[in-house]
């Protein structure tokens, strides 16, 4: 009987884990690009002005994706318990 338990769990996790997937990558790709776009704005003589600022403002983005999936899941998670029974 456990291990049915343990099963739906596990399967429950796993759809929580699963949820928003895509915009979680798109946040650590926006991430990953912004810091590398601060990175050549500052320390590359030849980069444009704008390489800094932009950086920063996509890495905000990033961070403002990370942010909407926390809350979005945390939606889920209060409209969707774990209900063994079902």
């Amino acid at each position: 009987m456990s291990d049915d338990l343990a099963d739906k769990r596990r399967a429950y996790v796993a759809t929580i884990r699963g949820l928003y997937r895509k915009e979680r990558a798109v946040g650590f790709v926006a991430c990953l690009a912004g810091v590398l776009l601060l990175i050549w704005g500052r320390e590359v003589p030849g980069a444009p002005a704008w390489a800094t600022p932009t950086g920063l403002l996509v890495i905000g983005a990033g961070w403002l994706l990370f942010a909407y999936v926390i809350v979005r899941r945390t939606r889920y998670v209060r409209t969707h318990p774990f209900d063994p029974q079902s």
